[in-house]
């Protein structure tokens, strides 16, 4: 936008309070009430009657109190402009607590206010959402940007998974915007666990067992996410063999779980069953991590009861069973 300058003509303070609370949230720039054609005295003003407070340097909001995240997120995008929500701060469900971390080109530098931490990304043009409010980076960018700083490789593939479990993105939207990125650090760890993701594996927990139990041991590839209904309830099970009776739920969730919940669960196990001669077992992060070979095992015992043809194949990590 330009700056009008133009002196003659009088403040429009009516277009002020529409963009202001209308559009960005109660918040608005120096520079938009300088199109608006507010001089500085119309601003001494609006602040001294409290219309207006300082949020950032150049940038109000339309109250005295504490901002909101999303006021946060529109003064810090204002104070960087041309800025874009970026990271964690363009995710769905950014962190209430914490800066807000916006991107600006690379070609740019720009101080970063109280609050603020600001990104010179190279994938700038082209990969804003400017019609969003305030702008942010494209989602898939965004989510690849968020799993790379995450710190680790569960804590990556955590943010991938909850975004796709939570059907805000597909793990091939994912895998795409990947496919732009060729010098990226780790790229061959971030395809592999996208590829777990189009898997269906939708927790850490799932993709240990694809890749720690079932792949490495040479089990037969379980149907994931499975709808399934169970006495007229609908469910969606973690893995299901359902060629051969057996039904895996992974219960990496169980400590936060209530007991109801919890006898739930056992319930549509037993009905499965009765109904369908579907046996269920439920693992744990200890039988997954701790003892992936001795429980990759029993479950190929399971399955072989249930008519599989195949055999266990030891990795590398396997010692003889004790049992």
């Amino acid at each position: 936008m330009r700056d009008s300058g133009d002196s003659k003509q009088p403040f429009d303070h009516d277009g002020m309070e529409r963009l202001r609370d209308e559009i960005q949230g109660g918040v608005i720039s120096r520079r938009q009430l300088r199109e608006l054609h507010a001089e500085d005295h119309d601003i001494r003003r609006l602040v001294r009657n409290r219309e207006l407070a300082v949020i950032h340097p150049g940038v109000y909001v339309n109250h005295t109190g504490n901002p909101t995240w999303g006021q946060r997120a529109w003064a810090a995008v204002l104070a960087c402009w041309p800025a874009a929500l970026t990271g964690r701060s363009a995710l769905p469900k950014p962190p209430e607590r914490g800066p807000i971390e916006v991107m600006v080109p690379m070609s740019r530098t720009v101080r970063a206010p109280d609050g603020v931490i600001v990104r010179r990304r190279a994938r700038f043009d082209g990969y804003v959402d400017w019609a969003a409010f305030p702008p942010r980076q494209l989602l898939a960018e965004a989510a690849i940007d968020t799993a790379v700083d995450a710190g680790g490789v569960p804590e990556a593939f955590a943010t991938l998974a909850d975004l796709v479990q939570r059907k805000v993105i597909r793990p091939a939207s994912l895998i795409e915007a990947l496919g732009h990125r060729r010098r990226m650090p780790d790229r061959q760890l971030m395809v592999g666990l996208l590829e777990d993701l189009k898997a269906g594996a939708c927790s850490v927990l799932e993709r240990e067992y694809l890749r720690r139990v079932e792949r490495a041991h040479g089990l037969p590839p379980g149907e994931r996410q499975a709808a399934d209904s169970i006495a007229g309830v609908s469910v969606e099970r973690d893995v299901i063999y359902a060629a051969y009776g057996l039904v895996v739920e992974l219960d990496g969730r169980a400590f936060h779980r209530s007991a109801a919940a919890w006898d739930a669960d056992h319930a549509r196990d037993l009905d499965a069953a009765v109904a369908r001669n579907l046996r269920t077992v439920r693992l744990t992060y200890g039988q997954v991590l701790g003892a992936p070979c001795r429980t990759a095992t029993r479950i190929g015992e399971l399955l072989g009861r249930g008519g599989w043809p195949g055999e266990v194949t030891p990795c590398s990590d396997c010692s003889p069973d004790p049992d």
